[in-house]
C-alpha cells in the first residue's frame, strides 16, 4: 500500500487495469454469438471496427485481451483473426504505454533509486542494448497468465524503449493469442452433436494449450536466470 500511495495516479491506474477486465470480459463472452457474426457479415468495416475496439478498449484496460482475441477468431477465423488480434495487441499496448508513461512521470524511477538491488535490475535489464530489452519484454509477455494491461503500465513506468516494447509484444503474445483465436474460431463452427468433430477440436485445443504452457514455463525460467545474473536472489526480489 505504501508503494501505491507513492506512485500517485499510477497506482489507481494499475488497480483498474487488473480489476475491470475480468468483468467486462464476461460481458463480451456472453454476447459473442451475436457480435461475432455481425462483424463477419459487414466484412471490411467489421475488421476495422474490431481493430479500433481492440486497440482502444485494450489500451485503456477496459477489456481483457483473451476475450477480444476469441472474438477475432469467432468473427474472422484463424487466418484473418490471428493477425488481426496481434495487430490489436500492438495497438493496445502502445495506447496503454503512452497513457501510463504520461501519468507516471518519474515517480517509479525515484522509488527504484531508493532500493539498491531493484535499481540494479532496472539498470541491467532495461537500460541495456535494444536487443536485450526486446528479449526481456518477450519473456515477460510469453507466460499465459501474464497480465497484459498491468504489464503495459509497469513497462511504460520503467521507460522501456518503445521499439523493443512493441516487437517484444508481437513475439511474446503470439503463442497465447493463437490458442485463443483458434478456440474462438472452433467454437463458432462447432457442432456439439458431431462427436468426431468435437473430439478433434478438444484434442487440438488441448495440445495447443499444453505447448503454450510449456513455452510460458520456459520463459519464467529464463527470466529467473536473468534476475540471478543481475545479482538478485528470490528473497531479494520482494519489494518493501
Amino acid at each position: 500500500m505504501r508503494w501505491l500511495r507513492k506512485l500517485g495516479p499510477l497506482g489507481p491506474l494499475a488497480i483498474l487495469s487488473v480489476s475491470i477486465p475480468p468483468l467486462s470480459g464476461l460481458l463480451l463472452l456472453g454476447t459473442m454469438n451475436r457480435l461475432g457474426p455481425w462483424l463477419r457479415d459487414v466484412q471490411e468495416p467489421g475488421l476495422v471496427l474490431y481493430l479500433a475496439g481492440f486497440t482502444l478498449l485494450g489500451g485503456f484496460g477496459l477489456l481483457p485481451t483473451y476475450a477480444q482475441s476469441m472474438l477475432g477468431g469467432w468473427a474472422f477465423g484463424v487466418a484473418v483473426g490471428f493477425p488481426a488480434a496481434l495487430a490489436g495487441f500492438v495497438g493496445a499496448a502502445l495506447v496503454g504505454y503512452a497513457l501510463a508513461r504520461r501519468i507516471s512521470g518519474d515517480r517509479l524511477e525515484v522509488l527504484l533509486a531508493q532500493h539498491t538491488k531493484w535499481n540494479a535490475v532496472y539498470e541491467a535489464l532495461l537500460r541495456s542494448d535494444l536487443l536485450k530489452a526486446w528479449l526481456i519484454v518477450t519473456l515477460l509477455r510469453l507466460p499465459p497468465n501474464a497480465p497484459f494491461a498491468a504489464s503495459n503500465v509497469a513497462m511504460a513506468a520503467l521507460r522501456v524503449p518503445v521499439v523493443p516494447f512493441a516487437l517484444g509484444t508481437i513475439v511474446g503474445m503470439a503463442p497465447r493469442t493463437f490458442v485463443v483465436v483458434y478456440a474462438g474460431a472452433g467454437l463458432a463452427t462447432l457442432d456439439l452433436a458431431n462427436r468426431a468433430q468435437t473430439g478433434w477440436f478438444a484434442a487440438g485445443l488441448g495440445a495447443t494449450v499444453f505447448a503454450v504452457a510449456v513455452i510460458g514455463w520456459m520463459a519464467n525460467r529464463a527470466l529467473r536466470k536473468v534476475e540471478l545474473a543481475a545479482g538478485v536472489t528470490p528473497q531479494e526480489a520482494s519489494l518493501d
